[in-house]
């Protein structure tokens, strides 16, 4: 006799049929969603690491930039005059080393015969009057000497000591028998001022702090003589 299948049998792998492609339309659309998602991480990813990569190099070149500027402001601020500057030939300055005192023709001195010794000039703020025949030394360095006197306010003192503190190639100390309040000195450069934000002050140190007019540029603001 033939075999024969029951209405119930045929029923049961149709339904089993229906599951498997059932199973495998899911399969597809899971693969597909998995794809999909991969791929917008990816993308993600990507675009994440570009704008990195750009952001960097417009910080980058933004910095870069305001080097250039600020180098550009301060070549031409040493190209223009200090007003009220005084100036004295630097072939007339002496530059022997001599142990004995030296009398200097300007208080403070702007150059001349020193000591073999300078002065600490790595933005040394001095509490004490310290030797000119030392200060000399650091001037022909390319420091910025700043001294002052008993008119000078505290606030400008203070001012200037912040200036100076944060400033390699310069130093400070009070000279009670200097005749201006305020004065900035550099290797045959000389500045007067009443109060310390005299944009004059400024445009000193630009102009002259390791300027044009250092005799010796780059020699050694450190190791020299301390404050004792």
């Amino acid at each position: 006799m033939a075999s024969r299948t029951s209405p119930d049998s045929n029923s049961r792998q149709a339904r089993i049929a229906e599951m498997r492609r059932a199973e495998q339309s899911r399969e597809r659309r899971n693969k597909a969603v998995a794809i999909t998602a991969s791929a917008a991480v990816v993308a993600a990813l990507v675009g994440f690491g570009a704008w990195v990569m750009i952001d960097k190099k417009e910080k980058k070149d933004a910095a870069a930039a305001a080097v250039r500027k600020a180098e550009a402001a301060a070549a031409e601020a040493r190209k223009t005059p200090v007003t009220g500057e005084q100036s004295w030939d630097a072939k007339t300055l002496g530059r022997n080393h001599v142990e004995t005192p030296v009398k200097y023709p300007m208080n403070p001195p702007v150059g001349g015969d020193h000591n073999p010794r300078w002065m600490n000039c790595n933005g040394d703020v001095y509490k004490n009057a310290i030797p000119e025949v030392n200060a000399v030394h650091s001037l022909e360095h390319g420091a910025v000497w700043v001294t002052y006197n008993e008119k000078a306010a505290k606030g400008d003192v203070d001012a200037l000591a912040g200036k100076v503190a944060k400033t390699p190639y310069t130093l400070m100390s009070p000279d009670k028998e200097q005749a201006g309040t305020i004065m900035l000195s550099a290797w045959g450069k000389q500045l007067t001022v009443d109060k310390a934000d005299d944009p004059r002050v400024a445009q000193f140190f630009t102009k002259y702090v390791q300027g044009p007019q250092t005799p010796e540029p780059g020699a050694a603001c450190t190791n020299g003589l301390a404050e004792k």
